[in-house]
């Protein structure tokens, strides 16, 4: 047999054929795939954040409002629940966690997301596409998830923030003016300040502030929009000389308790993976949670001389509250002394500071959301631990330190004067076209029959 002979023009090519090989015969770049494992904790997160506001929040508000303002006020989460679902979809999100260009980078995202566009080039001829949502969490490889998913996960926070605000001006608001108000403040204040703390670009992140799953974006946000729309509306008639007992406390504890557990998707979720991370949320969450009712309980015990079962959800609320900045950041020996400190002193926010000033904060927004996640936003500074800590920012981790307190300080300051001020200027916008407070007959007569047509009976 023969052997084969190479010419000496094929001998010639040969060393830059071998070397061009690897080239020819590289694979197509390769799209990362979903993790499955993450991807089904992050879809029972985002119907567990949901859960929060309808019915959760609907429910614990409905409870402590009068009888004549139930319906409508189980109204305002639903239709927030709707209105916002189509803001985030049409610009919401993409102001929020686009990149930004050019010099406003830093504080809001540019349009590249209108109408959710580009979102289906990952699902790409039946075959499931990750999303990279960057460093993974305990040193894990990048984590991929559907945009779908993610966006979802995030559409959840933006739909109860502006929810919460209706618990200060229960009882007094026209339903055309909220439907305007929560559209603008959705777009124009929720969606700069989620990209300041949460876009890969945005200056708080990047400055290392720490805030797990919302503190400052969605609790001191809806917080200070809270007092500054109470005081904009002014007080509830016949606040001081009328019987304002809630409806059914019984609603409350119900709703008070389904917050309690969608909570969970609310902090562990944010982890955005099934991870340790996600484990220890979940472990400080309730403990923090359990240790602020009880810090509530205790000292309303102490000051008037019996524990409420209003008192002791509440309680719970703040907890809640003030560990979502910490929850992926802190170890359970410090979310004990956050959620007591948040028992406390939200307590004394809702009671004493409320009646010292005056201000008609009905449903306690500003004591429980604003205070609540002052507390749990400085006290992660104090409390961080550095191993969970870990971020884009700070790859090593940030454990308390004064630095790091100072740096939860300007990110709180920040979202008080911002949100304050915008929320200050939207209601001027919204009264402008529609009116802000339905007047004084309507409202004796119960915004259930005046804006609605229903009532319970």
């Amino acid at each position: 047999m023969t052997r084969p002979r190479l010419s000496w023009g094929t001998a010639a090519l040969l060393p830059m054929l071998l070397a061009a090989g690897p080239v020819f015969a590289a694979d197509p770049p390769k799209i990362p795939a979903v993790d499955t494992g993450d991807t089904a904790w992050m879809l029972a997160s985002t119907a567990l954040v949901l859960l929060m506001t309808i019915p959760g929040l609907a429910l614990f508000y409905a409870g402590m409002v009068r009888k004549k303002n139930v319906l409508a006020t189980l109204m305002q989460s639903f239709a927030i629940t709707c209105i916002v679902t189509i803001v985030w979809t049409v610009a919401g999100y993409s102001l929020a966690f686009t990149n930004g260009t050019g010099g406003m980078a830093p504080y809001v995202g540019d349009l590249s997301r209108f109408m959710l566009h580009g979102i289906e080039a990952q699902i790409k001829k039946g075959v499931d596409t990750g999303f990279i949502l960057g460093a993974g969490t305990d040193g894990a490889a990048p984590q991929t998830i559907p945009e779908t998913v993610y966006m979802m996960f995030q559409m959840t926070f933006a739909i109860i923030t502006p929810a919460l605000i209706c618990g200060a001006f229960a009882d007094r608001m026209k339903f055309s003016a909220l439907c305007i108000f929560m559209t603008l403040w959705s777009l124009f204040i929720y969606a700069p300040i989620a990209h300041w703390v949460w876009a890969p670009t945005g200056w708080a992140g990047i400055n290392g502030q720490l805030d797990f799953a919302g503190g400052t974006v969605v609790h001191i946000n809806a917080g200070i929009a809270g007092l500054v729309t109470a005081l904009v509306l002014g007080k509830r008639v016949g606040l001081g000389h009328e019987n304002m007992a809630p409806y059914n406390v019984g609603y409350a504890v119900i709703g008070a308790s389904l917050l309690w557990v969608g909570w969970f998707g609310f902090n562990a979720g944010s982890a955005v993976g099934a991870n340790g991370r996600a484990g220890m949320a979940m472990a400080v969450t309730q403990i923090a949670t359990a240790a602020a009712a009880l810090g509530w309980m205790f000292t309303e015990w102490m000051v008037k001389g019996k524990p409420s079962v209003l008192g002791i959800v509440s309680g719970a609320v703040a907890g809640l509250v003030a560990i979502t900045p910490a929850s992926g950041f802190v170890l359970p020996g410090s979310s004990i002394i956050i959620g007591i400190a948040a028992g406390v002193f939200c307590f004394f926010a809702a009671t004493s500071v409320k009646h010292l000033f005056g201000y008609d904060d009905a449903l306690d927004c500003f004591g429980v959301h604003c205070v609540g996640g002052i507390i749990g936003a400085l006290l992660t500074g104090v409390f961080s631990y550095g191993p969970l800590s870990a971020t884009d920012a700070s790859p090593d981790g940030s454990p308390g330190s004064l630095a790091q307190l100072w740096i939860q300080c300007q990110g709180v300051a920040a979202t008080l004067v911002y949100s304050g001020v915008g929320t200050l200027v939207l209601l001027y916008i919204t009264k402008a076209l529609v009116g802000l407070r339905v007047n004084e007959e309507e409202e004796r007569e119960g915004l259930d029959l005046v804006l609605h047509g229903e009532q319970i009976f």
